[in-house]
């Protein structure tokens, strides 16, 4: 009888193994992936926490800064900073949120929209080779266990 997985991975037990960690894996697979996508968004002049920046208000339209670094899952000062240097290469513009003054809202420039389709150009290519040996099922497989882990981590940590 094969030893139970959820076991192996439990770090309080001493079979643990790091390989059956399902962070360990979570974490190698989206540093590998960062870092390859990193060069290639770097050839178009964008960062990957620039990229997740458009890739947020691409789909979501202007957002508050707060509401980005939530999504991002980047901390407040940290988001500040980027979004702060995305101004600079004028790839987004702020202002004050029309309901609250102390909220500043980001907005895509058309020099923001033009490198968003850039990057996801660029990205593409990598995105549909990762995932060309998944079948459908098991795509929605690992989006819904994902979608459970994150879901469970949100209601431990509040």
């Amino acid at each position: 009888m094969t030893q139970d997985s959820r076991t192996l991975g439990d770090p309080g037990t001493p079979l643990f193994t790091l390989a059956k960690y399902p962070f360990y894996q979570l974490n190698r697979v989206a540093n590998r992936y960062n870092t390859l996508i990193e060069s290639r968004l770097r050839r178009i002049g964008i960062d990957v926490p620039s990229w997740r920046v458009l890739m947020i208000l691409g789909e979501s339209g202007t957002l508050s800064v707060g509401a980005i670094a939530e999504r991002a899952v980047i901390n407040l000062s940290t988001m500040m900073r980027i979004i702060q240097r995305m101004r600079r290469d004028a790839l987004v513009a702020t202002g004050r949120n029309r309901d609250d003054a102390r909220v500043t809202d980001v907005a895509m420039t058309p020099a923001g929209e033009a490198r968003l389709a850039q990057a996801r150009a660029t990205t593409a290519p990598v995105y549909q080779e990762l995932i060309a040996d998944f079948s459908r099922d098991d795509f929605d497989a690992l989006i819904e266990l994902l979608e459970r882990l994150n879901e469970n981590l949100m209601r431990i940590g509040g």
